[in-house]
């Protein structure tokens, strides 16, 4: 039966890629470092930040991952007033909770970063745990970021449903024993599929508790 639900964030939670790929472009130009739009796919597979920063900038210090990541994040706050939530996700997150499914959040991203855009959209309080890039030593595709949420929910991957937008992130679910949702358009499902994804949705207006449950048994 499902037992828990884990939530990547950029692509699932919210729909933010575009700024993204606008904050990546503008934040490596500024570094004199010039990129087309099949580099920034990179920024787009579920990458830590200091993954992202070495595969174009080469070798940096730990310091320097520090001070880059923190430039480029500001750049995304200014621009996070146009990212939006991903359709259907309230009434979804309502639905678990009143089954009393648990939450997590599972995100490459900085813990400043995802916590800011949980508080910007009122969304903290569906989420027992929430793990980040931060606390992990490998990123996606590595399954460890998923095992560390799994434990803080104390439920069974067997019994936990992850939703992902990307082939790292789908590998990363499977790889921790988990089911795994994409969540995509059209463009991109034959990857996903491949990736090993159970199933794909546009959004989170057509699925519902009862339907997974079902998927479950």
């Amino acid at each position: 039966m499902l037992r828990a639900a884990i939530f990547d964030m950029d692509g699932v939670i919210v729909d933010s890629h575009p700024i993204h790929r606008k904050c990546w472009r503008n934040f490596l130009e500024l570094l004199g470092k010039e990129i087309d739009d099949g580099d920034l796919n990179f920024v787009m597979d579920g990458r830590k930040r200091e993954e992202i920063l070495r595969h174009f900038l080469g070798e940096l210090s730990d310091e320097q991952v520090r001070v880059f990541g923190h430039q480029k994040e500001q750049m995304f706050k200014k621009e996070v007033d146009d990212v939006k939530i991903t359709e259907g996700l309230y009434d979804f997150l309502k639905q678990l909770s009143e089954a009393e499914v648990k939450l997590g959040v599972a995100s490459s991203g900085s813990k400043s970063r995802i916590k800011y855009i949980l508080d910007s959209f009122h969304l903290q309080r569906y989420f027992e745990t929430v793990v980040t890039g931060d606390q992990v030593t490998f990123g996606k595709p590595d399954p460890s970021i998923f095992r560390l949420a799994s434990d803080r929910l104390r439920v069974p991957p067997t019994e936990t449903l992850v939703f992902e937008d990307s082939v790292s992130g789908i590998r990363a679910a499977k790889a921790a024993g988990m089911r795994c949702i994409a969540v995509a358009s059209n463009s991109v499902m034959t990857n996903l599929v491949r990736a090993g994804a159970d199933q794909i949705i546009p959004n989170f207006s057509c699925v519902s508790f009862d339907l997974l449950q079902r998927f479950f048994e």
